[in-house]
């Protein structure tokens, strides 16, 4: 069902509870035969009057009751001729005049009424439905709390009472829907707040405002309210959604990809789960040390960065790769990126010097980039015969590396692949330094051939 169907359905529920408690009750003093205004409250006598004054009371309502505003009029102006301070006959004459759709003098008679008797619910009743009559909805919802207040048995008035409360909302939350669409937040954040004071258990106001306080920066605050949401509600899926992007908005990754897998486990999508995928993808980029962070935006990259963009992103193969016969490194320990260093020279994927040391401070140049990418290019081809061929006879000609060249083979592999790219004029530059931004284009296109993203 959807979200304006469900409005509407609710809508309907609280008009036909309305029509069901107009029923007449026990309370309500009517006409033989069906009541002309069973809405109306029968205005009893909180004390006892005398016998003779009760009797013309209940018969001027039963006028009023058989459609004969003007008679039942004349009947409860005598009443109060006989009884001046009996309120409830001004109560009986306002009813009168709002039969009539006379609204000035209905208020005025239930304000007399009133007066006497501030808490006299069939009087505050009346009240609210000449103000309903008028479409003065605030003011009749005033007035039916009121009655309410001083009677809660009032079961029709509540009802009355329950469907102005949902028009008011359905307005409410309308027009802070269109105040946030319009990136009026601040608007919206009050119209919400409204409406959450007029149904604090609609979990979708909380829902809707947490969006309005993401989209302002206000991100505890958004948080807040969508924690709210989901203690009302915690089988929407569209909660946990919410509180995914609040929570990536706060840096919080791993924490995110939690509330999707809630989410998703609620109602499953291919899309949230990509969207898993990207966050604690994200998590773990966050969690790795400064130097790795940075890689993509250096201008120069270092043996050590390489070596753990390798370790990271190809770790399936690294893992795969027949080991080569261990080397002594004596220059990495402490080293930051020392976790992937060693499996990544294991794997052949990097060179130790034959002085026993790795050099991590080291840049890195095009010439070493393309000798790790023909080593690893050599394991995707014997996992991958079909796809290694594609580069395995490569004759690309370059203008400053002459095919005799120890590294050419290396080079034309790398470029065959896409790993790498020709430079101006067909150059290669061995000696030319990688930036981070290559080195990250370079792994990620290994990777893409050992299916690993």
């Amino acid at each position: 069902m959807t979200r304006g169907a469900s409005v509407r359905a609710c809508a309907v529920l609280l008009l036909v509870a309305l029509v069901a408690a107009c029923a007449p009750k026990a309370t309500v003093v009517t006409a033989p035969g069906a009541p002309r205004h069973p809405e109306f409250v029968f205005p009893a006598a909180a004390e006892a009057p005398p016998p003779e004054v009760l009797a013309e009371h209940q018969a001027a309502w039963n006028v009023l009751q058989s459609g004969d505003a003007r008679g039942a009029e004349r009947r409860f102006a005598a009443v109060l001729n006989r009884a001046p301070e009996f309120y409830p006959a001004h109560t009986g004459a306002g009813y009168a005049a709002l039969s009539r759709r006379d609204y000035d003098e209905a208020l005025e008679h239930f304000d007399r009424s009133l007066a006497l008797n501030p808490a006299y619910a069939p009087a505050l009743a009346g009240k609210g439905q000449t103000y309903l009559a008028m479409n003065e909805r605030e003011q009749a919802l005033a007035a039916f709390d009121a009655a309410l207040a001083a009677d809660p048995g009032l079961t029709s008035i509540r009802s009355a009472a329950d469907v102005l409360r949902f028009q008011g909302l359905q307005g409410g939350v309308a027009g802070a829907r269109k105040a946030a669409e319009a990136g009026r937040l601040a608007e919206a954040r009050t119209g919400y707040q409204d409406a959450i004071a007029a149904s604090p258990q609609s979990p979708f106001l909380y829902r809707e405002l947490a969006i309005v306080e993401r989209r302002d920066g206000q991100l505890p605050a958004a948080l807040q309210q969508i924690q709210k949401a989901i203690e009302l509600d915690a089988n929407d899926p569209r909660n946990f959604v919410v509180q995914a992007d609040v929570l990536e908005a706060m840096g919080q990754y791993e924490q995110a990809a939690t509330a999707l897998t809630t989410a998703v486990a609620l109602e499953p999508s291919d899309v949230i789960n990509e969207r898993i995928e990207a966050l604690r993808a994200k998590a773990a980029f966050e969690a790795m040390p400064p130097e790795f962070r940075t890689i993509e935006t250096s201008e120069t990259v270092s043996r050590a960065q390489l070596a753990a963009l390798i370790g990271t992103r190809l770790e399936g193969l690294v893992r795969r790769a027949p080991r080569q016969s261990a080397s002594v490194i004596t220059d990495t320990r402490g080293n930051w990126a020392a976790q992937w260093i060693i499996p990544v020279t294991r794997a052949g994927f990097m060179e130790v010097y034959p002085n026993h040391t790795f050099q991590p401070q080291a840049i890195v140049r095009r010439g070493d980039l393309a000798l790790s990418a023909n080593q690893i290019l050599a394991v995707i081809a014997a996992e991958n015969p079909k796809l290694g061929a594609s580069w395995r006879n490569a004759r690309r000609r370059f203008s400053d590396l002459p095919t005799g060249h120890l590294r050419y083979r290396a080079a034309a592999v790398a470029v065959e692949a896409g790993v790498m790219q020709p430079l101006e004029q067909d150059a290669f530059e061995l000696s030319r330094p990688v930036t981070g931004a290559e080195a990250v284009a370079a792994v990620n296109r290994l990777a893409d051939l050992a299916g690993q993203r």
